[in-house]
């Protein structure tokens, strides 16, 4: 086998412009049904567009074009971290990837961070902590529900990110195994329920966020995280709205990506702490004058 399109885990180094066996790969048509497909020699990708052999993109350049046997051209790309969520086979609505990208950020969560999830869903979050923390960190993922956290484990064995989570079938309100944790992220109906749990889990100053579909569950989880020593509580909202790309008639598509739901973020105080909610919360004249600084 040329060493151009030997499997990734081979000795000989990469061309990191040519598709390796092992590779994720974006199949791009001009239908707009992109599919993400792992290439493996000898292996077939079935489409009513027609048969595409794997072999026939192994050894190719990103961002090539190839050919079904019918004749439909799909365009050769890497898939995002984006793409990858919103491939993800569903049982449960996923966390859109404008919140999780703000959330990665807003928590510092990168390479060797120990994160906690409550609430695996369809594993669309799991999918984003896991890229982010590996290779040193660990992604720790609690589902009450064995046959939603099924789904999302073949989610993330798809595209080889399983090995850096710890998935765990229980009730979150019995409490987590895991202690001193940089950040916890709770994705329930009712997180209030949950915050001694996760204050005991986090680490001092450690990242608190829960994403919740409505106002009421938002007011019922900052009376409660002033009733725990959290400190540095904000809530926000984060609304997406896509332009047609078109030079001539650039302007808002029909439709966008509108309320999914508000991120609450909070951090982790050592018991005693003489910071309060109220103290951080921040008034409308402080705002201005952070904004100011900018």
């Amino acid at each position: 086998m040329p060493a151009s399109i030997q499997p990734e885990n081979a000795a000989a180094p990469r061309d990191r412009n040519i598709v390796y066996a092992g590779d994720l790969v974006l199949l791009s048509g001009a239908d707009r049904k992109p599919a993400i497909v792992r290439m493996q020699s000898g292996q077939e990708y079935q489409t009513h567009h027609g048969v595409l052999a794997h072999d026939s993109v192994i050894g190719r350049c990103w961002g090539e074009s190839v050919q079904t046997h019918l004749g439909f051209t799909y365009t050769i790309l890497p898939p995002s971290l984006d793409e990858m969520v919103r491939d993800v086979h569903r049982a449960t609505q996923i966390i859109y990837p404008k919140e999780i990208g703000y959330m990665l950020m807003k928590m510092n969560i990168g390479p060797g961070t120990h994160v906690l999830e409550a609430g695996t869903g369809s594993g669309g979050l799991t999918l984003a902590l896991a890229r982010m923390v590996q290779p040193d960190g660990r992604v720790y993922s609690y589902e009450a529900r064995a046959d939603i956290q099924a789904t999302a484990m073949r989610n993330l064995e798809r595209v080889g990110l399983d090995a850096y989570v710890t998935f765990k079938v229980r009730d979150a309100e019995d409490g987590f195994d895991e202690q001193g944790l940089d950040a916890v992220i709770l994705d329930v109906r009712e997180p209030w329920l949950l915050l001694q749990q996760t204050h005991t889990a986090l680490r001092g100053g450690g990242f608190f966020c829960s994403l919740v579909p409505t106002v009421n569950q938002v007011g019922v989880l900052l009376r409660n995280l002033e009733l725990r020593s959290f400190g540095f509580t904000e809530v926000e909202e984060l609304l997406l709205r896509p332009y047609k790309a078109v030079a001539a008639r650039l302007r808002p598509v029909d439709r966008m990506i509108a309320h999914t739901g508000y991120l609450i973020f909070a951090r982790a105080l050592l018991p005693g702490s003489s910071i309060s909610a109220s103290a951080v919360d921040g008034s409308d004249e402080d705002t201005d004058d952070v904004l100011g600084d900018l």
